[in-house]
This record gives C-alpha cells, structure tokens and sequence, in this order.
C-alpha cells in the first residue's frame, strides 16, 4: 500500500469524527452509560474498606443493614449502565457502518469505465462489506475505551492514592513501561491488517470468477487446478491472521506480567504496614481490590491500540476509494442536451489508455441525425473506443467529439447519457423481474409501455410463456434466459429508453443463426430514426447501412457504402471475401 501523506491523514480521520459526531445524543447516552459502570467499579473498591472493618472486624450493625442496599443500587446502576453504553454505541456503530457503505458506493457507482477495467470487482466488494466492519470496530472499542475504561482507570488510581498514596507510588510505576510494547505491537499490527484486508479482497474476487466461470472450470476439467489456486491464497491470508494473532496476544502476557509486579510490589509492602499496624486490614484490602481491578481496564485501552490499528488500515482502504478523483469531470456551467434528434461530429479524435500508446489516431466523421454508421474491422482496432468516446465513458486525448456543434465536455454527463442508448456484445441484466429490466432506464414506465417494447424487440412471446410473465425473475446476470432472449430484453431496455442516439456494440455476434434473424429485426424497429453506430462482426448484417467505416489500427482507412466499398477491392472488400469464404 502506498504511503499516506500526514494531511491527507488527518484529513481522513476528520471524516471519520464527523460520521461519528452525526450521532451525538446516541452518542452522549452511551457515554453516560459508560461513566455509571466507570462510577460503579470505583465504588465497589471504595465500598470494600466499610465493609471488612466495619463489618467484619467492628461488627456494625447500622453499616451491615445499609450495605446490602447499596451493594444492590451499585450493580443496578451498573446493569443500566452497561445496557446503554452497549446498545447505542452498537446503534452508533451500525449507523457509521450504513453510512460509510453509502459513501463508498456512491463513490465507487460515480467513477469512470476506467476504474473499473483497473480495479478487481471482488476488492471493491470486500471494501464494502469487511473493511467497513472493521471501522466499526475500532469505533464502537474507541468509544467504549476512552469512555468507560478511561475514567475507570482514573476513578480507581483516585481510590488507591486516598488509601495510602506511598503503596500507590508503588503500583502504578509500571504502568509507563507497558506504553512501549504496546505501541510496537500496534504499529504491526496495522501492517499486518492491511495485508489481510488485501488478501480477503482477492478471495472474494477469485470466488466471484470461479463461480461465475463455474462451467468453463468443468468443462475444462480445471477443479484440481482452482482448488489448488484457493488455498494458496488461503494459505497467504492464513499466515498474515497467525502473524496478526501473534502481535495481539503478545499484548496480553507483557500486560499481565507487569501487572503481576505490580501486585506483588502491593502485597509486599501493604502487607507490612497491615503487620506493623500503619494501616488497617479495611484499607489494605480496599486498596488491592482497587489495583486489581485497576489493571483489567488498562489492559483494555491496550488493545485499543489494537483495533485502532485494524481501523485505520480499513479507513485508509476505504478513502483511498472515496478520495479517487474521476478521469470525467464536469464543467460547472455545463449545458443541458435537449432530447431530439442530433448530429454527431469528431474531430482530429485521438485516444490512449496509456501514454504514447495511441487506440486511435485523427479520427474525422460527421453522422447526419437519423442515419446509421456501421463500423468494421478487426479485433482490437479501435471501434469500441470510438464509440465509447461519445457517452464520456473515456474523455479524448486530442482532437473533439461534438453533439450539435457542443463539445460534448461542455455538456451535463446526465443529460449526455440521457440521449444515448446502448445494446452490448454481453447481455447484462440484473436479478430483478422481466418488467424491472425492460423499464430499468425508465422506472415510471407503465405495464403498457414495457409491454410494447417487449413486442417490438420479439420478446413479448416467450416472456408471455413465462409462468409470471413480465413478473418472472431472470436470475443473476439473467442466467434463466438464453442469449438471444436476453439480448432482446436489453433491446427492449433501449427501445423504452427512446433515446435519439443508438450505439450497437456487436449486438448479435454471439448469438446462433436462427436467434440472431429475430434479434436482427428488434435492432431494425430500434434503429428506425435514430441516429445510429454500429458494430457489427458479421458484414451481412450492415449493408443496409448509410456508411460504413472501416477502423484499422485507430485509424478509418476507408469509408462509404456497401457497394462503394466492394468496388474499391480495399480492405472492405477483403473482410467481405473472407467471411463468405469461411462461410462457403
């Protein structure tokens, strides 16, 4: 992990107290709940005096009847005040949780196609869910340490020096020495965390490829092969926990053995002075009771240390996330795209992924409103990239894209998106029902509109055979349908959408002979007045087009219609010759 610089530090931990300050009355109730059982452990130590030499040694009888009475408000007060420190600071914890969850998603929703080609989606996953959790954690400890245990350890260090401030001395001097170790340990710790956090983020992205890649592993008979792959990323996040564990509980022992010195320090000494008649049994055994429960708190704050270590190795995770600035930003003064029909111009457009390698070079084109573009060529010249540009899923390099002469960087995103519509190579639909999927760019669409599109794309048919019909639920990804089926669900998604501008990425190049005929008509009745581009694998199924345009290596080396283009016998001609000779 990168190293964080110390503003951005303190930035980040900043906004984390203000999710935190969100829940102010939750958090002053727990708060007061902490400060009662803080109260209450201070009074059992300081009650223990009364009761041995009151009691037991002077045999008061007024001091035996009040005792028992305020033995009972003691844990009374204690009980209440465990129960609201525990439930609003879990309410607290749960809220920063939603919060940050939100935050996150919101963020990582907003960000551009690029991110996402450079981020595991099973990382981005464990960020929302684990790395989330462990911010709660460390608050609802934080909390609960600084509250409870904090002012316990005050209270009690108050009793044991108003007993006899010279066995005091004696008891707390360990307690600076415990201050080394436990920052060593936390240091690791939060190094280890961040490890861990990382390893976890690519289990979950190695489950989701191998369960949804579950019939290819089959097919290719790869079980052996995954398994193996897992548990060595298992086995990675196995060490990293030990390693964790091992700093953790090294915590404790040092604790507990500086604790044992100190108590033994107080045996020694307060011993004596009992013998010796310095001070009585009452006091001595008040003040044990107070060093003893002295140190279990202490302990407590050092694991603090602990799980502010986790937390923070979660929170830097997490603002890395939420602190990304986008590749697309928009103009503050950006203009509204008026939905109607539009002409599409580049300009010198020229793109690259990475410095110095250009995907497309001086790209000119002008596309009249209504018209269809067909773009061809081989795998990996540049044609998606093109069309790409004209949603903003990529910003240009060089050169412009224009919608109506506006430069489509001085356009709001929103209203851009709004007139673009886009059917994709890969069917994507959503587990939801077929309704909710057709109507997903139009929520407020009603049942006759959803089913009019499903006509127009040939889908009515078989979605009416469905037992639910527009009702039925199509599976993750709408694993439940074929892929013609679900390719004309997507084109009844973009139908509904009525969108003026249409971009057809390979739509049916998946799909066998007799699905890809009727999704051909659904892509004619949504093309019809739209300005459209499309990519098309298959040349048979763009010669109706108004220009083709042929991309090679970023560049369109020929343009024109299907039959100016097989007059030129150029690199349109070839393409076409060799289909229908793989064909014959």
């Amino acid at each position: 992990m990168a190293r964080i610089s110390m503003p951005a530090f303190r930035r980040r931990h900043l906004r984390l107290l203000t999710e935190i300050r969100g829940n102010t009355s939750r958090l002053l109730t727990a708060m007061i709940g902490g400060l009662l059982m803080a109260g209450t452990s201070v009074s059992m130590a300081y009650f223990i005096k009364p009761v041995i030499d009151d009691v037991f040694v002077r045999r008061d009888v007024s001091t035996l009847r009040i005792m028992p009475f305020v033995v009972v408000g003691i844990f009374f007060l204690r009980g209440l005040g465990y129960f609201s420190q525990e439930y609003f600071l879990q309410s607290v914890g749960a809220s920063i949780v939603r919060n940050l969850r939100n935050l996150l998603y919101d963020r990582i929703t907003d960000l551009p196609v690029s991110f996402f080609q450079g981020e595991r989606t099973g990382a981005l996953m464990s960020r929302v869910t684990w790395d989330v959790n462990l911010v709660k954690e460390m608050v609802s400890r934080a909390v609960t340490s600084i509250i409870r245990d904090f002012f316990t350890v005050l209270g009690l260090i108050g009793v044991i020096f108003y007993r006899d401030w010279k066995l005091a001395l004696y008891a707390v001097v360990i307690l600076p020495v415990a201050y080394y170790p436990i920052v060593f340990f936390g240091k690791r710790i939060r190094r280890v965390a961040t490890g861990c956090q990382e390893a976890v983020g690519e289990i979950t992205s190695f489950l989701q490829e191998t369960f949804l890649g579950n019939k290819i592993v089959k097919a290719f008979g790869m079980e052996p092969y995954e398994k193996k792959r897992f548990h060595e990323k298992t086995e990675s996040l196995f060490r990293l926990e030990v390693g964790a564990a091992a700093a953790r509980s090294a915590t404790s022992p040092i604790m507990e053995f500086l604790a044992g010195a100190g108590i033994a320090l107080v045996i020694w000494y307060g011993g004596r002075q009992v013998i010796t008649g310095a001070s009585t049994a009452g006091d001595f055994f008040s003040f044990m009771a107070a060093v003893l429960m002295l140190y279990d708190p202490v302990k407590k704050i050092s694991y603090l240390n602990n799980a502010l270590g986790e937390g923070l190795a979660a929170a830097d995770r997490i603002f890395d996330i939420v602190e990304r600035e986008p590749d697309i930003v928009e103009k503050k003064d950006a203009q509204v795209l008026p939905r109607s029909p539009h002409t599409v111009r580049m300009t010198g457009v020229g793109f690259s992924y990475e410095p110095g390698q250009d995907v497309l070079k001086d790209i000119n084109l002008t596309v009249p409103p209504g018209s269809v573009v067909a773009l061809v060529g081989a795998s990996g010249g540049g044609k998606s990239t093109l069309v790409n540009l004209i949603p903003r899923f990529f910003d240009v390099t060089a050169g412009s894209v224009s919608i109506d002469g506006q430069d489509i960087r001085d356009l709001s995103i929103a209203s851009l998106r709004d007139n673009i519509a886009i059917v994709t190579q890969e069917p994507i639909l959503f587990a939801d029902s077929v309704a909710a999927n057709i109507a997903y760019g139009k929520h407020e669409a009603s049942r006759e509109e959803i089913e009019a599109a499903a006509r127009s794309a040939f889908a009515f048919d078989f979605v009416s055979a469905f037992p639910k019909g527009f009702d039925a639920q199509v599976g993750e990804l709408g694993t439940r349908l074929s892929g013609g089926e679900r390719q004309r669900l997507c084109i009844a998604r973009a139908l509904i959408k009525d969108a003026p501008i249409l971009i057809l990425d390979e739509a049916t190049s998946s799909l066998d002979t007799e699905s890809e005929r009727v999704v051909q008509k659904a892509l004619e009745n949504l093309m019809e007045g739209r300005t459209s581009f499309v990519i098309a694998h298959r040349l048979s199924t763009i010669r109706r087009a108004d220009h083709i345009l042929v991309v090679v290596n970023g560049r369109i080396v020929e343009s024109g219609t299907h039959e100016e283009l097989l007059q030129k016998n150029g690199e349109y001609a070839k393409l076409y010759t060799l289909q229908f000779a793989e064909k014959d």
